[in-house]
């Protein structure tokens, strides 16, 4: 709807009931990212890393999702002017694409794995086994 009203240039008008309608399917996209993908950068590091190791993957989680959370505040109006309604959706949308290859390829199924095996469960993963190192105490 915005690539059709206002183009590239920005110049265009919309009825109040497009408008309303714009605003109501925003509004749905920023939700469905909220009830899906974006609560997984705080789940996944604490459902995945070992009792030993948890405090500090979460520490190190909480800074860098900071740390770009403001970058794209600092980016966002002039990414805004570039790529103006492509910013919202394809840009992001293609975020969500690289996150679901990353979750699809480079994470180990947990389901039923008690935080205690986490270690083994790294261990045995094709790609994240060749830096887990082996360990005496592990039951695996």
């Amino acid at each position: 709807m915005i690539a059709l009203k206002f183009g590239k240039t920005g110049e265009g008008s919309q009825t109040k009931g497009e408008a309303n309608l714009l605003l109501f399917l925003i509004c749905a996209y920023v939700a469905a990212f909220a009830w899906s993908w974006g609560p997984l950068g705080w789940l996944v590091p604490s459902e995945i890393y070992s009792l030993e190791a948890r405090s500090a993957g979460q520490a190190i989680n909480v800074a860098m999702n900071m740390f770009f959370t403001f970058g794209v505040a600092q980016i966002f109006l002039a990414m805004l002017c570039h790529l103006k309604f492509g910013l919202f959706f394809f840009f992001f949308a293609g975020f969500v694409l690289v996150m679901t290859i990353f979750i699809a390829a480079l994470l180990p199924d947990t389901k039923g794995v008690p935080i205690e095996e986490m270690n083994s469960v790294w261990r045995s993963h094709w790609f994240w086994g060749k830096f887990v190192p082996e360990d005496d105490n592990d039951s695996a």
